[in-house]
């Protein structure tokens, strides 16, 4: 089965690749492109497909209608309701496999090889920011707005908000957007690092994210792929360690053809032209 085919069936999403470039929009502007059961399965699939067959070498994510996303749908809630049955220790144990099997769906963001960007218009609201918090980049529009909502639902956010943010903004203000539930408009996610730059609307949006994509693609997959490991190793470990692993990674990772690549074409005033990727065999499996 073609990859083309495979983003055919979607329900939750329209997916288009172009120039090297991946395109994932949320397609549910009716439900508010809420997060109902097949968006579970079909994000972090799409997602693996495009990274294990090296389909792209930037991923783009945005949403169609006036929000970027609502978050968990109602039907979600109303599965993990009828789920709650049966001896204590036995039902926690498959809650538990069911959070984790939601926080998959994100992780696939955060391990894909290529950069994801993400680019968000009016509401961003509970799932939706564990789905941006999980992205390289996230983008804005000026009437866009993030809501940590599982506070003000009863419960706590339990698919990386509270994991990924910290590490993106400030130790208070994470706790303040946590513990209150209140909105967090464009221009103060720009002020505190959420986002990288707010646009008037979605159509320059689009246009300024791809541009960026667009860079990010004309430059060597491998090296591209190297910055983000580094960068999320980086995050999780102290400065001693990573550097260790950096210069574990370099040891098998540079090699001459992308450097030499890269400078004959500044040299003959040309576009690189680079290798893509390669892709997993699934015969080694």
């Amino acid at each position: 089965m073609s990859a083309s085919t495979i983003f055919d069936k979607y329900s939750c999403f329209r997916i288009s690749i172009e120039n090297h470039i991946a395109h994932i929009q949320l397609c549910r502007p009716e439900a508010l492109n809420s997060m109902n059961i097949a968006f579970w399965s079909e994000l972090p699939e799409a997602v693996r497909l495009i990274d294990n067959q090296a389909l792209a070498r930037v991923i783009v994510i945005s949403s169609t209608g006036k929000h970027f996303s609502a978050g968990m749908d109602l039907s979600v809630f109303q599965n993990m309701g009828a789920s709650y049955q049966g001896e204590p220790a036995r039902r926690a144990e498959k809650a538990r496999r069911h959070i984790l099997q939601l926080q998959d769906a994100f992780n696939a963001l955060e391990e894909a090889r290529m950069p994801v960007l993400v680019a968000t218009q009016g509401g961003v609201i509970g799932g939706a920011v564990d789905m941006i918090s999980a992205c390289d980049m996230r983008y804005c529009t000026e009437d866009a707005f993030f809501c940590i909502k599982e506070t003000e639902i009863g419960m706590t956010a339990d698919v990386g908000t509270l994991q990924r943010l910290p590490h993106l903004i400030p130790q208070g203000l994470i706790r303040e957007l946590a513990y209150t539930g209140r909105n967090m408009m464009s221009e103060e996610a720009k002020f505190c690092g959420l986002v990288n730059e707010v646009f008037q609307d979605q159509e320059v949006m689009l246009r300024a994210v791809f541009k960026i994509a667009q860079q990010i693609a004309l430059h060597s997959p491998l090296a591209v792929a190297g910055c983000k490991e580094m960068i999320n190793y980086t995050r999780d470990h102290s400065v001693n360690d990573s550097l260790n692993y950096m210069a574990t990674w370099q040891s098998g990772m540079l090699q001459m053809p992308d450097v030499m690549e890269a400078m004959s074409a500044a040299k003959e005033n040309r576009a690189p032209v680079f290798e893509d990727l390669l892709p997993q065999d699934d015969k080694l499996l």
